[in-house]
């Protein structure tokens, strides 16, 4: 059993290293640059960016009374 109280001893520290703030992020290499821009001119998906269309077809299916406690319509059409 876990015990509910602090136990005597021995403490572990976490070291957690500060950002680095003087370091600028990573740019991609001009060939990426272009094929991103390239896809973004025809409408294409594009990793890292938002998708609408993806979340609709991701999002979970709920039906009418799953999660409540009104009765749910049957499955059978009647």
């Amino acid at each position: 059993m876990t015990p509910m109280y602090p136990v005597p001893g021995r403490q572990r520290r976490v070291f957690v290293p500060r950002p680095a703030q003087s370091v600028p992020p990573p740019q991609d290499p001009p060939i990426y640059r272009d094929l991103m821009r390239a896809w973004a001119d025809r409408g294409r998906t594009l990793p890292g960016r938002h998708d609408p269309e993806w979340v609709a077809l991701a999002a979970p299916t709920v039906l009418t009374g799953e999660f409540s406690d009104l009765p749910a319509p049957p499955r059978d059409g009647r």
